[in-house]
């Protein structure tokens, strides 16, 4: 069945960095565009960075203007996952931190538009 699955979160320091991964199986995340959600306590969940497809499309990134500078979003067509590279870190990224996959190659990096979700791994940036 279609999978996505999140790792690598954890506790660190402001300043600090994390990696996540998000496995894809079932299908080949290469074909779509892919995106990083997160949700903070008492907050809605916003898209942290979003990629078109490197296939079907140009790769085109977005990042939300609060980490531009700091996240990085890529992936790794051949391992079928896609990552995203958190440095600087603030105490205000502290979230449950979400991979997701659209069904088209290019999309708006919204919730409503994304429709295979992970899990979830929870980042905690604090002193």
């Amino acid at each position: 069945q279609v999978q996505l699955v999140e790792s690598g979160g954890g506790l660190v320091q402001p300043g600090g960095s994390l990696r996540l991964s998000c496995a894809a199986s079932g299908f080949s995340l290469d074909y779509y565009a892919v995106g990083w959600f997160r949700q903070a306590p008492g907050k809605e969940r916003e898209a942290v960075s979003c990629m078109s497809s490197t296939t079907n499309s140009d790769g085109n990134t977005y990042y939300t203007d609060s980490v531009k500078g700091r996240f990085t979003i890529s992936r790794d067509n051949d391992k079928n996952m896609m990552y995203l590279q958190m440095d600087s870190l603030e105490p205000e990224d502290t979230a449950i931190y979400y991979c997701a996959a659209a069904w088209t190659p290019e999309t708006m990096c919204l919730t409503s538009y994304f429709g295979s979700w992970g899990q979830g791994t929870q980042v905690t940036v604090s002193s």
